[in-house]
């Protein structure tokens, strides 16, 4: 007697198995879209909104959701790259300066995650958004405050003067909360860019995208060595963040930036919740 299931009821489960993995990978590439489309407008990567969906719906592990948003940030930053880089907003040399203690913290970030609990971590961290977040969104002039903290912003010429040093702290601070957290470092990024170095919004918004993308990319290679990115997962979301990085781009030249940065200030407040609770769970 053959122990071969019929093949008309094996049929209707593969079929509802298809149909599944098709809901699923249309699921997440219209979030990858509207994550997309949110992140590049304000500087971030997107990983504020992936991770919480991955780790809810779709993945076992933080681990395995914060690798999987590092894979996808990569696109995210090169689409939003080009975008910026034609309207030519972004600060190369400031973006370059950052990446050499941005990439080096990434990797730092992601190998932590095997040794530390994130727990008092999260927390402490979600508290200091909080207080960024109330900034952005009380519209306080970021170069008002930046000449508090260094005494000029600018040369007799007008060019933009840098503390290098407090650069490099920025970078080092975005990368590793990039590779740890799994977010694209311009939770961190655009606020220091605002507050401190005194860059105006879209300067910072658009440099901090094009800074994240080699600092994703050494994040997420250190998350593929130890098995932390679904492939499947992954697909979806990139073709998706792709996509909506553009429409990002180019509604960014349509909004006032104090709508910028009060809609920065207010995905920065849930990003904070996100990570108090993650740090009580």
């Amino acid at each position: 007697m053959s122990r071969l299931q019929p093949p008309g009821i094996l049929r209707p489960a593969l079929q509802v198995r298809e149909v599944g993995r098709l809901v699923t990978f249309i699921t997440l590439l219209v979030a990858g879209f509207v994550i997309g489309s949110i992140s590049s407008l304000i500087g971030i990567g997107g990983g504020a909104f992936m991770v919480p969906l991955l780790a809810l719906f779709y993945v076992s592990t933080t681990q395995l959701a914060v690798g999987t948003s590092l894979a996808v940030i990569i696109f995210n930053s090169l689409s939003s790259t080009l975008g910026y880089a034609r309207r030519r907003v972004i600060d190369f040399r400031l973006g370059l300066t950052l990446m050499v203690t941005t990439i080096p913290g990434a990797w730092l970030g992601a190998y932590l995650t095997t040794f530390i609990s994130s727990g008092g971590l999260s927390m402490a961290f979600g508290l200091l958004l909080i207080s960024v977040g109330f900034i952005m969104l009380t519209g306080q002039e970021p170069k008002g405050l930046a000449l508090k903290l260094r005494g000029q912003t600018t040369s007799p010429a007008g060019d933009p003067v840098y503390s290098w040093p407090l650069v490099g702290l920025v970078g080092l601070l975005a990368g590793l909360s990039m590779g740890f957290f799994g977010i694209g470092g311009g939770i961190i990024m655009v606020p220091a860019l605002l507050l401190l170095l005194g860059c105006e919004i879209t300067t910072a918004v658009a440099t901090s995208l094009f800074v994240m993308g080699p600092s994703a990319l050494i994040g997420s290679m250190q998350h593929a060595l130890q098995g932390d990115i679904r492939w499947m997962y992954f697909l979806p979301l990139m073709l998706g963040i792709i996509g909506g990085a553009q429409l990002g781009v180019f509604s960014s030249s349509h909004i006032p930036q104090r709508r910028v940065r009060q809609l920065f200030g207010l995905v920065l407040l849930y990003s904070a919740a996100n990570m108090i609770w993650k740090g009580l769970r």
